[in-house]
């Protein structure tokens, strides 16, 4: 990891950037993918799968023979660990329940909102070396809580035609109606447009690779709603001298083993931390499976040391990190200071896995700094609240000389006209 020691605000810009990647070629692959798949539906589905993924699939849907199977494929152990999980994360998301309160905002004026699920929602889980089954729990748990109608999923196969079966445990564990073969580009571009097989949704949902966050953003311009924008994971943690090394050390590694491109930030106040935490993440690291992985990640990031805590949760609060840790003797006081953030772990108990399983809380969060604007996936997000408003003839004698003024000063005549004509309505029947 780089160290960069007490730089001047002026060199922050520098610091939050996240690795810069030629998106020109991609976006071009992925705008052919999703054309195709357009045009030619299941048929295309399939040779992408022939192609990226080497597998030649007669059915793109997950039979319940194969469902059957997986249960039986899954440890008892694995099984029993899921359930607490999606226990904890439909706990937490059940408590996000919207509750609509009537407001009479002048006398004879009701205005309120209904939260209505969304009907149709399509969830992409990656899988090659990392078969993210715990996302499998984080996206339908709420999805079901909601009560949206058909909750689709599409998750790449291996090259055996199957899928791993603890995606398919997870899967109905948490309530999702429909499974599917398919991954990357042409999974989006099936639940964006509809196949054949594929039912088109109307948001999706997920993590991927650089295609899928490309097609993903794609699709959003005109054909369907996304979760957010992102990127590779990351983690920034805030320490001080009291800290704990080889937490530090396990929890940016634990980011950094996502893939090359994640990036991870420590930021301090002591001096010796710095070196410690360096000496310690290279021991931990050489121990891991995913060792390479995780070193070319250390490649993009750094150890920063500023001058003291609020200094460092100012730089967090530029950085916008995906994840956040704050492992300080007073992380309640500087929790009150996060501004930017998807997800905070407080004390040095609080490592980030917890939130990516089983602490109850969502970990499909925003990432590459758009914390800044959006949240994290949460029960509003399978949601839309409608609004409605009553007016009765009080109603009309509250607002409607304010609205007749205000369309006029518009020049929306017709606007103004709606009201007067009610106004004269109104004034008749005295």
């Amino acid at each position: 990891m780089n160290i960069i020691r007490y730089p001047e605000r002026s060199e922050w810009t520098k610091i939050v950037e996240r690795p810069h990647l030629d998106m020109s070629q991609l976006n071009e692959t992925v705008a052919s993918v999703l054309a195709d798949v357009k045009r030619r539906g299941d048929d295309a589905v399939k040779g992408y799968e022939l192609k990226f993924d080497h597998v030649d699939l007669p059915d793109l849907a997950v039979s319940e023979a194969e469902m059957n199977e997986a249960e039986k494929l899954v440890s008892t152990e694995l099984k029993a660990a899921i359930m607490v999980a999606q226990h904890n994360i439909q706990a937490f998301h059940e408590a996000q329940k919207f509750r609509g309160k009537k407001i009479e905002t002048q006398p004879g004026v009701t205005c309120w909102q209904k939260s209505v699920a969304i009907e149709k929602v399509g969830l992409y889980i990656p899988g090659g070396t990392a078969p993210l089954f715990s996302t499998v729990l984080m996206l339908a748990t709420p999805a079901k809580i909601a009560g949206c109608q058909e909750i689709v999923l599409c998750t790449p196969p291996g090259r055996d035609g199957k899928v791993n079966p603890a995606i398919l445990v997870a899967a109905r564990i948490a309530g999702v109606s429909k499974i599917f073969k398919a991954g990357g580009v042409q999974a989006i571009g099936a639940m964006a447009y509809g196949t054949a097989s594929i039912p088109k949704v109307y948001k999706i949902f997920g993590p991927g690779n650089q295609y899928v966050m490309a097609a993903k953003q794609q699709v959003s311009l005109h054909d369907v709603a996304i979760d957010m924008p992102a990127g590779p994971s990351e983690v920034c943690v805030i320490a001080d001298e009291d800290a704990n090394i080889k937490f530090i050390a396990a929890d940016l590694l634990s980011q950094a083993e996502h893939g090359g491109d994640s990036q991870v930030l420590l930021i301090t106040d002591s001096k010796q931390l710095v070196l410690d935490v360096q000496a310690e993440l290279n021991r931990q690291l050489q121990k891991l499976p995913r060792k390479e992985i995780a070193a070319k990640a250390l490649d993009n990031s750094r150890l920063v040391l500023v001058k003291d805590l609020q200094e460092a949760i100012d730089l967090s609060n530029a950085y916008a990190p995906e994840h956040l840790i704050i492992q300080t003797k007073n992380y309640d006081k500087l929790a009150t200071k996060v501004i930017n953030a998807g997800s905070v772990f407080l004390g040095e108990y609080a490592c980030e896995s917890a939130g990516d399983y089983a602490s109850g809380t969502n970990h499909t969060l925003p990432t590459h700094g758009y914390a800044t604007a959006y949240s994290g996936v949460n029960l509003d997000s399978y949601c839309r609240k409608v609004t409605f408003q009553h007016l009765t003839a009080d109603g009309i004698h509250s607002i409607g000389h304010a609205v007749e003024l205000m369309a006029a000063a518009e020049q929306l005549d017709a606007h103004k006209n709606a009201m007067t004509v009610r106004l004269k309505a109104v004034k008749s029947k005295k």
